[in-house]
């Protein structure tokens, strides 16, 4: 019951969090220009135009592979911090069985087991290096570049009339390619990382957030559809080569299988050893 009861906080943070994200993406609307003042506007959001334009000015001003290579280069700065993180949580699914364990043994809802309960599990954090709230970093730190990349293009007029094949960056994809393509780089990456972990707790998320991608960015500027397709698709990537998770599911399913044939091996001695205990009884 926790287990269900924590997966439903940890979903609804991330919706909370990305609903914050589109929230605040519509914040804004004068155009942003070298006179644009403050720091979010006159730092932020013009330097990240002009550094979208820079780049597209090496591809003939396309501005989509300005968006596209920018958005390479972030996912690519941050390979540390999802490094990281991903290692965080390989430590979580190795620590799944003791915390299965202390559930059980503190089972009392009365408050004091509760509070033991939390100290138990703080103390095997601890002990094995991991934090629970680091799943949510990467997306924190992307945060600021969602809505700098919605705004930059939006508030931004050579970016926001900009044309990349058959869409215009400030408005939705009529075909909806883009959001479908974001979809499925997305489920390609929430699946690839799913392989290489041990239980399938995690398959609300893998299938629950590719939807939910497309659901708001076929609504939303193309460069914002055009930014997920570009960061999942480099992220399914990076799991692809880093993490390898095909040969991970390999081992995982050779071990498991180990520990079935070794539980096997011990039942079938049990009941030998039984047998022969009755017949030297007869």
């Amino acid at each position: 019951m926790s287990t269900i009861v924590k997966k439903r906080k940890r979903l609804l943070l991330m919706f909370s969090m990305l609903a914050v994200v589109f929230v605040l993406a519509a914040c804004g609307t004068s155009d942003v220009t070298a006179q644009s003042e403050g720091f979010w506007d006159g730092v932020v959001i013009y330097n990240f135009a002009q550094l979208i334009i820079w780049v597209s000015g090496l591809f003939n001003n396309s501005y989509g592979m300005g968006i596209i290579l920018v958005t390479v280069f972030i996912r690519a700065l941050l390979i540390p911090i999802t490094h990281f993180q991903q290692k965080n949580m390989q430590q979580m699914n190795e620590i799944n069985p003791q915390m299965t364990e202390l559930r059980e043994r503190y089972s009392s809802r009365d408050t004091e087991t509760q509070q033991k309960l939390r100290e138990e599990q703080q103390r095997l954090y601890k002990d094995a290096g991991v934090n629970p709230y680091l799943g949510f970093l990467p997306l924190l730190i992307q945060m600021p570049v969602f809505i700098a990349l919605y705004q930059s293009v939006n508030r931004t007029p050579i970016l926001r009339t900009g044309d990349f094949l058959w869409v215009n960056l400030g408005a939705p994809d009529p075909y909806l390619i883009l959001p479908i393509l974001a979809g499925i780089f997305t489920l390609a990456n929430s699946y690839l990382m799913s392989m290489g972990r041990p239980q399938a707790g995690g398959k609300v998320m893998t299938y629950i957030m590719p939807l939910f991608i497309v659901l708001i960015t076929f609504r939303l500027s193309s460069a914002l559809a055009l930014y997920f397709a570009a960061s999942n698709g480099f992220a399914a990537l990076q799991t692809v080569l880093l993490q390898n998770p095909f040969k991970a599911r390999r081992e995982r399913e050779l071990k498991e299988e180990q520990e079935r044939e070794a539980e096997r091996e011990r039942r079938r001695a049990m009941k030998k050893a039984q047998k022969l205990g009755r017949n030297v009884r007869k």
